[in-house]
């Protein structure tokens, strides 16, 4: 027979093997997994640009008159208890215009980055890496946009950044408060000559699962420092559902840029952009949209005109979800300038109207 002496170390034992087994159960096991998207285009400009390619300004769905991939991208990710990465491979036309002054293969990683949590308790993230930026509303996924194509506002600010963030969301995951250190404006690689690093903000409320308000900020350079000026973004929108069909999306973009390096004076744009979605039904849903861009100093946008660029946009976008993962969309959109800065037939005009439709596969 067993003694008293063992009975009790054999029963000591098991214990700590239950309460191992237990740790480790309520630990998050690792998960690597795999997703992919994308999405085809046709569109047609009626002022028929001659190489086939939209305005300058446009970034996203930028090719007329020909069926080509807007974005396709495959992903994937780890993601354990403490520790997260992603890393995802892309190609297209938002490729090719986006990441035009990348060299090599970074011209095709949409997403690459690494995470780790900082507390036990509280979710505390430090990522680094290329990842989604922190500024607007519009990603360059159009499955998760309410608009087919992109505002003038999302095409002309950043969609990815290069850099460190760390990321704090609140226990009932109604606050989210992000401090960031970049690269700089929209880059993987700094610009050459640039030794400052930009600086980065988000925060994000959460009034109720109706309610969202966003704040975010930049601040930096996306210049040499022998031509350093320094430039300051503010992005502000909101996004209000007031019922399970009917939502609004309102934003406002303001930023500014020395004119001359270490001068006080400074030059302005800003954009205003509202979206007012109304969903029918599981398949079918209606999309409008109103914004203007106005840079008069031509900072983002240069013209050569006497006041910059000064647009006003109109859209219409009609959405049909045969099943979960598809999404086949039509709009009709149109550019409206105070100057003529559009090319048709070899001549300058102020309109630009244009007609896309895209069918988009998640997977």
């Amino acid at each position: 027979m067993l003694n008293y002496k063992k009975m009790k170390s054999i029963l000591f034992a098991l214990t700590m093997l239950i309460n191992l087994q237990l740790q480790c159960q309520e630990e998050k096991k690792p998960v690597i997994s795999w997703n992919g998207y994308v999405e085809v285009y046709y569109q047609y400009d009626f002022n028929k640009p001659s190489d086939n390619t939209r305005p300058g300004f446009v970034y996203s769905h930028n090719r007329h008159n020909e069926f080509n991939i807007n974005l396709g991208y495959l992903k994937g990710s780890y993601s354990a208890e403490r520790v997260r990465a992603n890393l995802a491979l892309a190609a297209g036309t938002y490729m090719n215009a986006n990441y035009a002054a990348e060299s090599g293969v970074l011209k095709n990683i949409y997403e690459a980055n690494a995470g780790v949590k900082l507390s036990k308790k509280k979710n505390l993230w430090l990522d680094a890496g290329i990842f989604g930026s922190h500024i607007g509303f519009e990603s360059a996924v159009s499955k998760d946009c309410w608009a087919l194509t992109r505002s003038i506002v999302a095409d002309n600010s950043p969609y990815y950044e290069t850099g460190a963030k760390i990321t704090y969301i609140s226990d009932n995951s109604k606050w989210l408060l992000s401090a960031l250190a970049l690269n700089g404006w929209q880059r993987i690689q700094r610009v050459n000559g640039n030794s400052l690093i930009s600086l980065g903000t988000q925060v994000q409320f959460k009034t109720s699962d109706k309610i969202l308000l966003n704040y975010s900020t930049f601040f930096g350079t996306d210049k040499p420092d022998s031509a350093r000026l320094y430039r300051t973004y503010h992005d502000i929108y909101g996004i209000v559902n007031f019922t399970d069909k009917l939502g609004l999306t309102v934003g406002l973009d303001i930023g500014t840029e020395e004119k001359t390096p270490g001068g006080n004076d400074i030059n302005t744009w800003f954009s205003p952009v509202g979206i007012l979605k109304y969903t029918i039904n599981n398949k079918w849903a209606i999309a409008g949209r109103v914004e203007n861009f106005t840079d008069k100093y031509g900072v983002i946008i240069p013209t050569g005109t006497p006041n910059g660029f000064q647009t006003m946009g109109y859209s219409l976008n009609v959405d049909y979800s045969p099943f979960k993962n598809v999404l086949a969309r039509l709009e009709a959109r149109n550019f409206s300038s105070k100057h003529a800065i559009f090319i048709k037939e070899s001549q300058t005009v102020s309109n630009d109207f244009f007609i896309t439709g895209s069918v988009a596969v998640a997977f």
